[in-house]
């Protein structure tokens, strides 16, 4: 049993902060929360005394790639999974699951790794024999033939095995959520539409067809796995989250009718902020890129602040998300989402929210509230998140509880 004095407890939802209160974890799981004078403490008990901190449920990443290094440019990028075997591969993503925690991230959704290398991880966290936050995994992302998770770039003679999901129609598209689910996927990914640099007025082009879309989340629906989409924006999510989309992944482009359809279907918005802005931070000079690209870049860092603004005032969930492995280190990245949020317009607070209990509900977790009878796994974070989201971004302010277990004591 451990019993907590914190200052505060961040709730995790409906915008609750609690002064003076105590926590009781037992089991793995919050036994009771009460208010500290009326807490009975067991002399068996492992009391933690945090006068100047702030207690919150454990921070959820919906958006990772747990295989992936965060390499800057796209030819290593390209080749990092394939110099690599996949149980070579699966120890990488073990180190950076175990990274993760330490940033006080008791939970992700990795959406694509070749072949299963993240289920595997996650049926090996889930069983004790690695030290990892929960997992939930997609497997391979679904996407067309040269689509964004099929591009070419490798020489005709060479033969990639399980890397990716090409499918092309309907009945590929059903055959491959099948797929991925006889392999273990929690969740299915589809790769919905891109980017494109050829009219700025339209940066955006839909790769999958109305049918494959509609085919693919009809079978994850039927066989019980939500469906998040890598997207750029325009019509064709809009169309997607009339099908029954669960998540809107980066939407760089949302406009106000497809913001309030999110709002009255739920569909969670996972906008990703951070890894638009790390282009800007590392520059052109070492990323290279053509001047059509960069000025996409610029045009998708700026417009992205809109969408956000759209979904927020729209009401639809928004959920943290890094996209770590992809340019970013993982766990560290998400303090800076945190603050990035809050520059688009999220309070502190809803902010903090956004990276629990609505994480929690896309995964299914039983977790993302400080809440009796809810999973044990806590942050106390040593000052004020409420008030300066950034003190996440020192692992040194930090204390991460998983099941009721604290990470490195």
């Amino acid at each position: 049993m451990i019993v907590l004095h914190p200052a505060r407890v961040v709730v995790g939802s409906g915008g609750r902060v609690l002064e003076g209160h105590s926590v009781v974890v037992e089991g793995g799981r919050i036994a009771h929360i009460g208010r500290r004078g009326d807490v009975a403490v067991p002399a068996h008990a492992r009391v933690i005394d945090a006068p100047a901190s702030t207690l919150l449920p454990g921070l959820i990443d919906t958006h990772v790639h747990l295989a992936y290094a965060g390499a800057l440019d796209g030819a290593s990028y390209k080749l990092d999974t394939v110099t690599r075997s996949y149980a070579a591969l699966a120890l990488r993503a073990a180190a950076h699951a175990r990274e993760t925690l330490r940033w006080g991230v008791t939970a992700v959704r990795d959406l694509n790794a070749p072949g299963e290398v993240v289920i595997d991880l996650r049926d090996a966290v889930a069983a004790g024999h690695v030290v990892g936050p929960r997992i939930r995994a997609c497997g391979r992302g679904l996407s067309v033939t040269a689509g964004h998770m099929d591009k070419g770039g490798f020489a005709p003679h060479v033969t990639l095995a399980d890397v990716n999901a090409p499918c092309d129609g309907p009945d590929a598209f059903r055959a491959g959520v099948r797929e991925q689910v006889k392999r273990g996927a929690d969740c299915i990914k589809i790769n919905l539409c891109g980017g494109s640099t050829r009219d700025l007025t339209r940066p955006y082009k839909q790769e999958m067809t109305d049918a494959e879309v509609s085919a693919a989340i009809e079978e994850a629906h039927r066989l019980e796995r939500h469906v998040a989409a890598h997207t750029s924006g325009g019509p064709s999510v809009t169309m997607a989250v009339r099908a029954g989309l669960d998540s809107v992944e980066h939407g760089h482009w949302i406009d106000d009718a497809t913001a309030d359809l999110m709002a009255e279907r739920g569909c969670t918005y996972v906008p990703t902020l951070a890894v638009n802005e790390v282009n800007f931070e590392v520059g052109r000079e070492r990323l290279g890129g053509s001047d059509a690209s960069w000025a996409w870049l610029e045009r998708s860092r700026s417009d992205k602040w809109d969408s956000l603004e759209r979904v927020r005032r729209a009401g639809a969930p928004i959920a943290l998300g890094t996209d770590a492995g992809f340019m970013l280190p993982h766990g560290a990245a998400v303090g800076r989402e945190l603050e990035l949020l809050v520059q688009g317009g999220l309070s502190p607070l809803a902010a903090l929210e956004s990276a629990t209990s609505v994480g929690a509900k896309l995964l299914g977790l039983d977790a993302g509230e400080v809440a009796a009878g809810r999973l044990a796994d806590l942050l106390l974070v040593d000052g004020d998140p409420t008030r300066d989201v950034g003190l996440l971004r020192d692992p040194a302010r930090l204390r991460t509880f998983l099941g009721g277990v604290e990470i490195g004591a």
